[in-house]
């Protein structure tokens, strides 16, 4: 019964946490149901008719939240990125060229991971700080910093098998390949990966032994209980 318990107040406490990451902050259908359009119109009818149906989609995506007054941050984010994969895949001159873009940001995302790292600031603590609000210095006391330092690394791996997967179906023109992968490695991995994250990022804060956020901030001296929840 105890095991059972602290099982389901773990779930309980991933749940919270990620209504913290996510609610509010992110209509990822914005940026996901465009391309899932092109994929789909590209397999069924031609190149031109997906084109204008991904951008049609993120158009009226668009509409939809100035119609409902709701942010548009994501919504013409998910335009922007429509008419440059738009752009790049008509100088590609192929389907594969949609998904270009990404496979750059992806490559971005890898160096910028490893060089926050290599510089002991990384990447993931930068946004639990713009997500929590928590103290900047928190997270490089060094008995904090090495949990995001790792977690980091650990996304930096994700995204570079990504771009190689990609990359490798793009150089094969395989644009339907393309865009389910795209479909299985966008919110669905990063969501698992949030959540190995939290759970490794927890466990890793207490072996390490560092001050809790409320400690940090209150100056408390060791030996300190650390950082039970959050990440």
């Amino acid at each position: 019964m105890g095991e059972q318990h602290q099982a389901s107040s773990r779930f309980g406490e991933i749940r919270q946490e990620l209504q913290t990451v996510f609610s509010g902050r992110v209509r990822w259908v914005d940026s996901l149901v465009p391309p899932l359009i092109f994929v789909i119109l590209n397999t069924i009818f031609s190149f031109e008719v997906a084109l204008w149906g991904s951008l049609g989609i993120a158009l009226l995506f668009v509409g939809l939240r100035l119609l409902r007054r709701q942010p548009l941050r994501y919504a013409i984010g998910g335009l922007g990125g429509v008419i440059m994969a738009i752009i790049v895949a008509r100088l590609v001159g192929g389907a594969e060229g949609y998904f270009l873009p990404g496979i750059i940001m992806g490559v971005f995302t890898s160096i910028l991971c490893l060089v926050s790292v290599i510089v002991r600031r990384p990447l993931v603590a930068w946004t639990s700080f713009i997500t929590r609000h928590w103290p900047l210095n928190w997270y490089w006391h060094p008995q904090v910093r090495p949990a995001y330092s790792e977690v980091t690394l650990a996304w930096a791996v994700f995204f570079v098998l990504r771009t190689l997967l990609q990359f490798g179906l793009f150089q094969d023109q395989a644009a339907g390949a393309l865009g389910l992968l795209q479909l299985i490695s966008g919110w669905p991995a990063i969501i698992v990966l949030l959540v190995a994250t939290y759970l490794y990022g927890v466990w890793r804060l207490d072996r390490l032994g560092g001050p809790s956020v409320e400690e940090f901030k209150a100056g408390t001296e060791p030996p300190w209980q650390g950082q039970k929840r959050g990440f």
